[in-house]
């Protein structure tokens, strides 16, 4: 069926029925791909790097510890962004607009629009919130027998894990407006709003906005190709997650204590007077752990007691399990490449056939190929960000303008690497080859914007 679109369709089309066609045959599971990755930095290692391959494995098992930290933030981003999509309030708007989707076409430009837009608040959520939308879609569309491709349709839900580098919850923005950070001798503490609002990444950022829900739409194939739906993905469409618990009959005190509104409201008042004496105190200053407390009372205050707080939490620590096993062996690889100094030959190399004009351009594709060994914006930026630092100077190149180069850079290939689709591919009951031809055609076609305003717009 898919050879069928691909002589049939659209230009677009066509592209992606070929790589969806490539994804189904070739694709493995994400933690295969992690395993594979680890090889060829392995070999890329001995080979380039001239490491012993002893030597290799050392670098291997001293990196497979060091995110572990990282790893608990990460965790947490994709745990309370959950359990804030999940609350009462938060489900009716996403039912509301699953209703919306009319056909097939229609409901792939939703859920990628409203997965970006969610994206420049917090990648987190985007991912959540895309994953339920594209359940919700596919379980009325189901319902009203409208064909739909639910591949095409989770893969525009993990669009957003490619447009949030330039906004509010960008771990590399984040960092450097972190005092202390570990740059802060080079080039000082830069605040997130500088990183953020500046017309270079205001432009990129809107147009990010309009174009790949645009291209993803495109994507959709005829109705006779529509690929059918497996048994797990129908038994994850139709599956429901409770999160309101029931105080029981005849309670117990600790019931009552467990489902009481004073205390919930409570211990979030406590976070919000914290919140906002920080900003009050410290301005509009970001980091990964203030985003993870703000989630983390707006999602108690939205559930409203703690029994069903911690019940939105179970049900979302599934989408985590990926998190736990795969950062020890992406963090492994980052230590391979970083202790035997890849990435310092790669980020040489990169300068050394770099002008003024295409550093910037240089930098983001250095970053996209660095992603793929390293896919944890601030993993990249602690292995990345000192060599294009010093490269920036070199070049007497715009700090800020490199940091969103590998900003964009990381989340660019995010479409050819499934690492962070786990928690989707787990809501969605779909497989990581039944999204990727569909995503990584996406990334290409959304690649031009991130070059052309690399390359001509101003920071």
């Amino acid at each position: 069926m898919v050879n069928k679109d691909i002589k049939e369709g659209n230009p677009i089309n066509r592209i992606g029925a070929a790589l969806t066609r490539w994804s189904m045959k070739y694709m493995p599971d994400a933690s295969i791909f992690a395993v594979v990755l680890t090889f060829l930095a392995f070999i890329l290692g001995v080979i380039i790097a001239k490491e012993s391959p002893l030597n290799m494995i050392v670098h291997w098992y001293t990196g497979l510890w060091e995110l572990l930290a990282f790893a608990m933030q990460m965790a947490l981003i994709i745990v309370t962004g959950s359990a804030v999509a999940s609350a009462p309030g938060a489900k009716k708007i996403i039912v509301r607009l699953a209703s919306k989707a009319k056909s097939g076409k229609h409901a792939v430009w939703l859920v990628t629009f409203v997965s970006i837009l969610t994206s420049f608040l917090h990648w987190g959520l985007s991912l959540v919130v895309g994953a339920l939308l594209a359940k919700e879609i596919a379980k009325n569309l189901r319902i009203k027998k409208v064909p739909f491709e639910y591949g095409l349709i989770a893969a525009g839900a993990y669009v957003g894990q490619m447009t949030w580098q330039g906004m509010l919850s960008s771990s590399i923005g984040l960092l450097i407006a972190t005092p202390g950070h570990f740059l802060v001798d080079e080039i000082g503490v830069i605040p997130l709003r500088d990183y953020m609002f500046n017309t270079m990444n205001i432009i990129v950022t809107l147009l990010l906005l309009l174009f790949p829900p645009i291209f993803a739409s495109l994507l959709t194939p005829r109705d006779e190709n529509i690929r059918p739906l497996e048994d797990s993905a129908i038994e994850m469409i139709e599956k429901e997650d409770e999160t309101v618990e029931k105080l029981p009959n005849d309670p117990s005190v600790g019931d009552t204590l467990n489902h009481s509104r004073i205390i919930a409201y409570a211990f979030a008042l406590m976070g919000i007077i914290y919140i906002v004496y920080h900003f009050a105190t410290k301005g509009f200053d970001l980091d990964i752990n203030m985003v993870n407390a703000i989630f983390l009372i707006t999602g108690i205050v939205m559930h409203g007691n703690f029994a069903n707080y911690i019940n939105a939490i179970k049900n979302a620590i599934g989408g985590v399990s990926g998190v736990v096993f795969q950062f020890p062996l992406y963090a492994g690889i980052m230590g391979m490449i970083k202790y035997s100094g890849l990435v310092s030959i790669l980020a040489t190399a990169i300068v050394s056939i770099s002008t003024n004009f295409t550093f910037p351009v240089m930098t983001f594709l250095s970053a996209a190929l660095i992603n793929l060994f390293v896919p944890s914006g601030g993993g990249q930026w602690a292995v990345q960000g000192p060599i294009a630092v010093e490269s920036a100077k070199l070049m007497n190149a715009n700090i800020i303008k490199t940091a969103l180069a590998v900003g964009y850079g990381n989340t660019w290939t995010n479409m050819f690497q499934p690492f962070w689709a786990i928690a989707l591919l787990g809501i969605t009951g779909l497989k990581a080859k039944d999204i990727m031809g569909y995503s990584i055609t996406i990334m290409l076609l959304s690649g031009f914007i991130f070059i052309l305003g690399l390359l001509f717009l101003p920071v």
